[in-house]
């Protein structure tokens, strides 16, 4: 923890014993390329009724980490080992960074997670077949998962865009961030690794939204 960060901690924790905060704080995330996958895909990837084998819990309530591994090939290169999160959705899609859709050969796309009309599609291979789904590659808008009690208190709305001041070494300013409230949401910032980089991301590093 860097000593602006542990300002903000110590500033926080002022606050709340006044019985309230300074401005709305979010805990960011940073997430790594992975895939979803419909029961039909992972059947024919893993085998026939083979459920996903969940590995550990994510922040968000219900959603896991997958034993299974998945590579992802596109006109230019692929990715081994991609890691497969559970549990099943309704349509197969794959989330990189804008670095790895590069890196494949695909052209970018930015989507909220699940938007994937006009997104290209891939080759997937896992150790029981390979999978060439038509549409589902997307780098995922940054966005905050946020719970309508976090929303309430500070008179957010679903779908909302706002900006967040991230401090640090590399301080920066995320446009563009669109707020994804629900009951089944923890409040917590997703970014992918090329945001991360951008702004020296640590463990429990945290953001102000700013408007």
């Amino acid at each position: 923890m860097n000593d602006e960060q542990l300002i903000e901690r110590l500033v926080e924790r002022v606050w709340a014993r006044l019985g309230q905060t300074a401005a709305p704080v979010v805990e960011l995330e940073a997430s790594g390329r992975h895939i979803h996958v419909t029961r039909e895909v992972a059947d024919r990837l893993f085998g026939v009724g083979v459920p996903l084998t969940r590995v550990a819990g994510l922040s968000q309530p219900g959603q896991f980490v997958c034993a299974e591994r998945v590579t992802v090939t596109g006109p230019k290169g692929e990715f081994g080992a991609v890691v497969v999160l559970g549990p099943e959705r309704s349509e197969t899609h794959v989330e990189l960074s804008l670095t790895d859709a590069r890196v494949l050969g695909v052209t970018p796309v930015v989507r909220l997670s699940g938007d994937l009309v006009g997104t290209p599609g891939i080759r997937l291979s896992g150790p029981r077949g390979d999978v060439t789904i038509d549409r589902g590659v997307m780098v995922a808008k940054r966005h905050i998962h946020m719970n309508p009690d976090f929303a309430a208190r500070w008179g957010f709305t679903d779908r909302q865009v706002v900006r967040v001041r991230v401090g640090g070494a590399r301080a920066v300013t995320f446009d563009e961030v669109v707020l994804r409230v629900s009951p089944d949401f923890a409040t917590y910032m997703h970014i992918d690794y090329d945001e991360a980089n951008a702004c020296g991301f640590t463990k429990g590093m945290r953001g102000t939204i700013t408007s």
